[in-house]
């Protein structure tokens, strides 16, 4: 004769099933909430009215914010490395703005190059680290590279004009501009 016994819970009622893992009965269990039903939702944090929102999905806001940093990051590069060499960069600036002479503040130009090209390489990166942390935490990021991209330029640009309004050509170009 054979064994009938069942092996691993196949005939066990689902209230045996549920005694043996240690759970209430069925009759004792609420409903689950609409939060609890889908996995990963109610982890943020309440907003007001006390209401929580399931982070979304938004493939299109990923990627344009990629697509924002990555044309940032091509920008920060090619920028950085020209305000590296930074009298090159003002005499084409100036030969472009019909200044007569050359840059020759070169003291002043390596310093703010240097501290401009430092400004957009710090100025990308915390860019990308908050959109990087506003895509994972579900919310809209598309407008992180632009406003950090916005300020970034801001200050490389003041960096930037610094040694530029101390150079005797452009000092001379802008007097006879205002003059006319």
């Amino acid at each position: 004769m054979t064994d009938q016994r069942p092996q691993y819970g196949e005939i066990a009622t689902i209230e045996e099933q549920r005694r043996a893992a240690g759970l209430p009965p069925l009759g004792e269990v609420a409903p689950p909430t609409p939060a609890e039903a889908v996995p990963g939702a109610g982890t943020e944090a309440p907003r007001a009215g006390g209401r929580t929102d399931a982070p979304r999905r938004r493939p299109v806001d990923r990627l344009v914010t990629i697509a924002l940093l990555a044309y940032g990051l091509v920008n920060v590069a090619v920028t950085a490395v020209s305000y590296l060499d930074f009298p090159t960069a003002m005499n084409q600036m100036m030969d472009a703005l019909g200044v007569d002479g050359e840059f020759t503040n070169y003291a002043q130009g390596k310093l703010w190059g240097t501290i401009a090209s430092i400004v957009l390489i710090v100025g990308w990166s915390l860019t990308a680290m908050f959109s990087v942390r506003r895509l994972r935490s579900g919310k809209v990021a598309w407008w992180v590279p632009l406003a950090g991209g916005a300020v970034t330029l801001l200050v490389a640009s003041v960096c930037a004009a610094i040694p530029l309004m101390n150079d005797p050509a452009f000092i001379d170009f802008v007097a006879k501009t205002a003059g006319q």
